[in-house]
């Protein structure tokens, strides 16, 4: 009878997990949903704005603004995207390992030349199991991407990077291909690449008003903060989809363990039976 107890306990336990996991893959569903929306109508805005800043260069006019320099790197700049809490596969295990790795090869640089943005407590956590200080708490704005915050922060390396207090700035984040596929991205953000006209095809002949410095002075810092932000953006919705996945999966195993515990205690439960009318069918011969 004891062991039925336990088994009843393991299986009253199972289903409290499962309802659980399952409300959270139904809100992690939710907010994929409304993240995705979002970031379906941002992709073709921001590569619109980069293939604007593409046709611009011209073979006579010579573009040199500060956010196009190439620099020996002395100092380095890595906004890394994470999140706050767990249960999410190994969201947070790759955005980690990805780092290290990223890290290690700025090492020769020294750690004080090695300044990180983790955006996220989880990857906070492993910049400080690092020995290095992050630049700055933004636990508070991980779970909720915004252009405002995005432009603060782009802001922020931007006028670095003019300075000369970084040399070069990358950022890490998960990329949302589908719910079944997100991946580890890790891109430059300064210096931006610029793809000049090639030498053997003619130019298109575009009237650029005011002139192309002008435009480009006004685009390049736009799209720098529009980039940062759907990084962000990205980040947040491959996480809404590795939790949903995770949450599914734990709630299918759930369903296993508790057909399986069911099946079990009925056994139990049957052989408890069997045994009590043998000792019933044993007592009744021993009385005659």
């Amino acid at each position: 009878m004891a062991q039925l107890k336990e088994i009843k306990s393991r299986i009253q336990s199972v289903r409290s997990t499962q309802k659980i996991t399952s409300a959270m893959m139904m809100i992690s569903s939710v907010r994929l949903r409304k993240t995705q929306h979002i970031i379906q109508n941002l992709y073709p805005y921001e590569q619109n704005l980069y293939r604007i800043l593409q046709l611009l260069p011209d073979r006579e006019e010579s573009i040199d603004s500060p956010f196009l320099q190439i620099r020996t790197v002395r100092r380095i700049a890595i906004v890394a995207f994470a999140s706050n809490t767990g249960l999410a596969g190994r969201f947070n295990d790759n955005i980690s390992e990805k780092l290290k790795s990223v890290v290690e090869h700025y090492i020769p640089l020294g750690k004080e030349n090695i300044l990180l943005y983790p955006i996220g407590e989880k990857v906070a956590k492993t910049v400080r199991s690092m020995g290095l200080e992050p630049q700055g708490d933004y636990s508070a704005i991980s779970e909720n991407p915004s252009y405002g915050n995005a432009q603060r922060i782009a802001g922020e390396l931007m006028e670095m990077y003019l300075k000369g207090e970084t040399d070069r700035v990358e950022h890490i984040y998960h990329h949302f291909r589908s719910k079944g596929s997100q991946v580890v991205v890790n891109e430059t953000f300064l210096p931006l690449e610029l793809k000049m006209p090639d030498a053997g095809k003619p130019a298109p002949d575009y009237i650029v008003e005011p002139d192309r410095r002008t435009i480009l002075t006004q685009l390049i810092p736009k799209i720098l903060k529009i980039q940062l932000f759907t990084a962000h953006l990205d980040s947040v919705t491959s996480e809404h989809a590795a939790r949903m996945t995770a949450m599914r999966m734990a709630t299918d195993n759930a369903d296993d363990l508790t057909e399986a515990l069911t099946l079990e205690y009925n056994k139990l439960r049957q052989q408890s039976i069997t045994n009590e009318l043998l000792d019933l069918v044993g007592g009744s011969f021993d009385n005659h």
